[in-house]
């Protein structure tokens, strides 16, 4: 666990401050801030990197609120981050006996995240009963996705009866990486390709700040291989699986396909960090080699697939832990978008956003570190002072 506590800035000014303290529970860790939502300052942070019992994220939430306490920082809302807000939960909202009611229906749709965040309100809701608690959901970025964007080619009862359609993740990611380009490339940024790389992987087109396209569909199973899920594969193929003769079950493919394929499972077992592939790599292992190669080219290959929903590129965008941090990751993606003018001429990494293409560069592309705390402020801040 980490942890660092910052005295906010300006306490003269404390009355007008909305501070939040945001909630954000991954499928494997969990990120708690104090953000000062009118100056954008994270003002204390707490991380666990690792799946956390339920003790382990009381006693995180404990500790942040009570040191927060201590250097006079008040809480004046919770942000929580909802990775699936399903069919009923499609922008920020107070979090009430309806809105987590419907919040719980999505459950089963991203079963590593939604159960741990509704579990968390509910102990904050405990101990802050008197705060405003707001659910954030990720889809929210991408409810205007265009209809032929958002639509399964799938019977249409069955999209009518269970609500089939692609509802897209990582929208706060996308959301704060959008907003970032454009301050960084200022009216040089209305249509980029965004990539969030990290332990769940997705990329998005946008356009005028709106989503377009993206990657992941009605759960955040679709789309890219990510560290331990397996992205996109033929349905078919599982069909298949489901009906050999010593078939799988379907609790043998919601364990295979979430938790050991993705990097870990290219990798034989080796790792689902591309840190440690990377390394490996460079050793001659051949498994690390084609786990990477692989999440290469599945990487540039949705990109270019999203950029058919716009009529051009001003700029490509990595974000995530992998993204901002892997710089053998972002040149081998690079260098086959090479078709749609994306240079992988790219310098190393930066310790802060911006270019890491040539100047000049026909599409740049851009480096920006996941806030995903700061869009959680933002968007609860705003629900607070309507």
């Amino acid at each position: 666990m980490t942890t660092s506590v910052h005295r906010r800035p300006g306490e003269e000014q404390e009355a007008a401050v909305t501070t939040v303290l945001t909630v954000n529970a991954g499928s494997s860790s969990l990120k708690s801030h104090l953000v000062d939502a009118e100056h954008e300052t994270v003002l204390a942070e707490r991380t666990i990197s690792h799946l956390p019992s339920r003790e382990e994220t009381h006693e995180l939430l404990d500790g942040l609120l009570d040191e927060a306490s201590h250097s006079g920082v008040e809480v004046d809302a919770v942000a929580h981050r909802l990775v699936h807000g399903g069919s009923e939960v499609r922008k920020a909202t107070l979090a009430d006996e309806d809105s987590i009611r419907a919040a719980w229906q999505a459950a089963s749709l991203a079963p590593a995240h939604v159960p741990a965040a509704l579990h968390l309100l509910e102990y904050t809701r405990d101990r802050l009963p008197d705060r405003p608690q707001v659910l954030c959901p990720d889809t929210a970025f991408h409810v205007g996705l265009p209809e032929e964007a958002a639509t399964y080619p799938l019977p249409a009862r069955w999209r009518e009866r269970f609500g089939l359609r692609r509802y897209g993740f990582h929208g706060l990611s996308f959301q704060w990486a959008t907003r970032r380009a454009a301050a960084l490339l200022p009216g040089a940024a209305d249509r980029l390709l965004l990539a969030h790389l990290g332990g769940g992987a997705s990329v998005c087109a946008v356009r005028g700040g709106r989503s377009m396209d993206t990657s992941m569909g009605f759960t955040p199973l679709e789309g890219l291989p990510m560290t331990t899920r397996s992205g996109s594969v033929d349905p078919g193929m599982l069909l298949w699986l489901l009906t050999k003769e010593d078939p799988l079950t379907s609790a043998d493919l919601a364990d295979g396909l979430y938790h050991r394929s993705g990097l870990l499972g290219l990798s034989n077992g080796r790792s689902a960090d591309t840190r440690d592939l990377v390394a490996a790599a460079a050793e001659g292992d051949t498994a690390s080699e084609l786990a990477l190669a692989v999440f290469a080219h599945r990487t540039a290959r949705e990109l270019a697939g999203c950029a058919t929903a716009l009529d051009r590129i001003d700029a490509v965008v990595f974000t995530g832990e992998i993204g901002w941090d892997q710089p053998e990751v972002r040149s081998a993606v690079c260098a086959r978008l090479a078709l749609l003018g994306v240079s992988d001429s790219l310098s190393g990494n930066r310790s802060n956003d911006g270019l890491i293409s040539e100047q000049g560069a026909a599409v740049p592309v851009l480096v920006i570190q996941t806030r995903e705390e700061l869009s959680l402020a933002a968007e609860a801040a705003a629900i607070v002072r309507r």
